[in-house]
């Protein structure tokens, strides 16, 4: 998976008013895939400038405004100033280090002339300040001094702590449309993939870290995200409702993007979407990195990071995995829709020591393709085969990309038919491609951007532009042994039962011993009890019209292709059925990988 090309993230763009969370819970879509799920708050979520200027104004304090990247500040103040016109108002962002040291510390993550691919910055957001500079930004003494900004709080003043949160769909939009800067930059970057690169291997590691030191602390989260309709709530109500979601099963906030080789399988299956954008390639349904959850209080939502729940307990969440994986998600689930779209490119991922070395992550992209649904005729490239000639493929590829010349890919990778509830598994290293007419739930390792891709059928990207291939990283991390037979014995997943019941049953869905997390199968059609055993469950309904999920007494419901979690804190759950068969895949890491 990799981010838009230009224009189709203007075809995006122009979709953001669907994504742009509504301001109160439509009650009405209780029969279909919820685009907007949300979990009901502990305290209240207020709206409005004119609510969080009396609650700044009852302090009787100085007052310190931080907040992620992609704020717009400059607005956010101005409609904070109309309720506050006394106020003094000091920009942290005053001493930042000129925009030439920023670069020089950060060149060695983006510095290359790789256009998608940098490596994971490890200093700290101060790095980005003068440290004089900071201790010259003093409050007036007998005003109300408001110091904001990102970073506001490394001022170091005794006061109230305001956040101001942006999810990162979001800030993609705001950054397609030229309003947001990358950290210690002074105008936007006209290039939305550069900017990208930024924000990825840059900006989103330090302010996370940032962010986590503010977040027991804060006193008000806001989301910002209507810049002129904001919510918010306290600290302290963030914090318990969080404690709250990490014992009961809860759903991130999908969102969709779309893409040269998309479909229209979602587009004509979920209502809400918009109807106006040409396809949807992809729904994020559970990227942990960029997905946001959704806060409730009598009707009016709030959203934070997913992220917020991994810096505030990462063990409520993981449990055992916790202590491998901190506070990276390490389980991604998204949706591929090809339905009368287009191939994906043929692709592979690194290796781990690959993507060390030259990314700076943890750990790699080892993905699975469970085919949710397809049409007769599908398939899913998956391998080599067995004659094949590294040197001559690669030769091909090249004279391919140098000439516009097609590719006769299937002499080279194999391709198997595509069924319903198949799964085929997509180890590091390993050639692969999902077909036209599929719609994939990809579950994956988290890491999301790192595809080497090596052959895109001569398509152009949206704006008729060359799409960027990766053949050197390819062929430094393609295993040429995954092929011929061994590719069906050992890359596609045999399915077992592994316990079972009157009207239920769990099957084990192998996957390769590379991936750390097992998928499993619950076929059911009353009701199945289980439990976390410490583990943190992402499950998806994939078949049956809807199922209650009861956790810790809660109950609460899933529609067919939803995606939910039950954290490991929330102990034993039980599945209901709606009174028709029903299956939910699960997945979770692997007891040795802990």
């Amino acid at each position: 998976m990799l981010s838009p090309t230009q224009e189709q993230q203007m075809t995006a763009s122009r979709a953001t008013e669907q994504f742009l969370i509504p301001l109160t819970k439509d009650t009405k879509n209780t029969t279909g895939y919820d685009i907007y799920p949300s979990f009901s708050a502990t305290g209240t979520i207020f709206t409005g400038f004119e609510s969080l200027a009396k609650w700044i104004t009852q302090q009787s304090s100085n007052l310190i405004i931080d907040g992620y990247g992609g704020v717009l500040w400059e607005t956010f103040i101005q409609n904070l100033q109309s309720q506050l016109t006394t106020a003094n108002y000091i920009s942290v962002a005053d001493a930042l280090l000129p925009a030439s040291e920023i670069n020089h510390l950060i060149s060695s993550s983006i510095g290359n002339d790789d256009p998608l691919f940098g490596k994971r910055f490890t200093g700290e957001f101060r790095d980005f300040f003068s440290a004089d500079k900071l201790q010259e930004l003093q409050p007036i003494p007998g005003k109300l001094n408001i110091i904001y900004g990102c970073g506001a709080s490394l001022a170091g003043w005794k006061a109230p702590v305001i956040y101001i949160d942006v999810p990162k769909n979001e800030i993609q939009f705001r950054s397609r449309a030229g309003k947001v800067r990358n950290l210690g930059q002074p105008t936007p970057n006209n290039d939305p993939k550069q900017q990208y690169k930024q924000f990825y291997f840059v900006d989103w590691p330090v302010l996370n870290r940032h962010k986590k030191q503010l977040l027991p602390k804060i006193d008000v989260i806001i989301d910002e995200q209507r810049i002129d309709t904001i919510s918010w709530c306290t600290g302290t109500t963030l914090r318990d409702t969080i404690s709250k979601m990490s014992e009961h099963m809860f759903r991130a906030r999908p969102w969709f993007e779309p893409g040269v080789w998309g479909g229209q399988w979602m587009k004509e299956r979920i209502s809400l979407l918009n109807k106006e954008v040409v396809n949807y390639a992809w729904s994020f349904e559970l990227i942990s990195p960029e997905n946001g959850i959704l806060l409730e209080s009598e009707g009016v939502l709030m959203e934070v990071s997913f992220d917020t729940m991994l810096m505030l307990n990462n063990k409520a969440l993981l449990g055992k995995a916790a202590e491998r994986f901190g506070d990276a998600f390490p389980i991604r689930f998204d949706f591929l829709d090809t339905f009368n779209g287009g191939n994906l490119s043929v692709q592979c991922h690194p290796t781990v020591a690959y993507t060390k070395e030259h990314f700076g992550e943890d750990f790699t992209q080892d993905e699975t393709y469970y085919i949710l649904d397809t049409k007769p005729g599908a398939g899913v490239y998956l391998g080599f085969q067995e004659n094949i000639n590294a040197p001559e493929f690669e030769q091909v590829l090249r004279n391919s990309f140098n000439n516009h010349e097609p590719v006769d890919i299937e002499k080279y990778v194999q391709v198997f038919p595509a069924r319903k509830h198949d799964l085929f598994l997509i180890p590091n290293g390993t050639v692969h491609s999902s077909g036209e007419n599929n719609l994939v739930l990809e579950i994956s390792a988290t890491p999301y951007i790192f595809t080497f891709k090596m052959y895109d059928w001569l398509r152009a990207d949206l704006s008729g532009k060359p799409r960027t291939l990766n053949i050197d990283r390819a062929f430094a991390n393609l295993n040429f042994e995954r092929k011929g037979e061994v590719v069906k014995e050992t890359l596609i997943s045999k399915p077992e039962t592994i316990r079972e019941g009157s009207d239920w049953k769990i099957v084990n869905l192998p996957t390769h011993p590379q991936h750390f997390y097992n998928i499993e199968r619950l076929e059911f059609n009353t009701r199945i009890d289980l439990d976390t055993a410490g583990q943190c469950h992402i499950l998806s309904l994939v078949e049956g019209t809807s199922i209650k999920v009861l956790t810790n007494g809660l109950e609460q419901t899933v529609h067919y292709a939803e995606t939910f979690v039950v954290p490991a804190a929330a102990g034993s759950y039980t599945l209901i059925s709606n009174g028709a068969d029903v299956k939910v895949v699960r997945s979770f890491v692997k007891e040795e990988c802990c």
